[in-house]
């Protein structure tokens, strides 16, 4: 007669994640090690991605971790987020704790661009009292 009906199943109706009540989504989704095997600038960092490397993949499964040489070049640590931007940090002539300072930063930030706090222009919700001026809409227009 017709077709069959199939039934829609629970699981086909949920929704992606997001942030928010009971979901967080870590914005970070890549961090990049780039480092040269000869500079000296470079040993901290080879040191700590020989004793971290497997522990900060493994608390943090969500982000894809990837060590690249840099030949002739500083170490650096390069975070990519979901909102398709970079965070570029660059590591020289730091100790092993401040290393893992910077690496946390990367995975705890957001990605978003950092907005100044200071002198935001003021937007208001009513009109001026006067209209807004045009010289454009004026009898004589101004000469020089």
């Amino acid at each position: 007669m017709g077709s069959p009906v199939t039934p829609v199943l629970r699981a086909a109706l949920s929704s992606k994640p997001a942030n928010g009540h009971e979901h967080f989504v870590p914005q970070i989704r890549k961090l990049v090690f780039e480092y040269c095997d000869v500079r000296k600038s470079s040993d901290p960092l080879r040191r700590y991605l020989l004793r971290n490397a497997e522990d900060l993949a493994a608390q943090n499964p969500h982000v894809e971790i990837v060590v690249k040489q840099r030949p002739q070049k500083q170490p650096i640590v390069r975070g990519l987020y979901v909102n398709n931007r970079t965070k570029v940090i660059g590591l020289n002539g730091y100790d092993a704790r401040t290393l893992e300072q910077k690496v946390q930063l990367l995975l705890d930030s957001s990605g978003a661009k950092i907005k100044s706090l200071k002198r935001r222009p003021v937007e208001s919700m009513t009109e001026s009292a006067r209209g807004i001026w045009s010289g454009l809409h004026v009898e004589e227009t101004f000469k020089i």
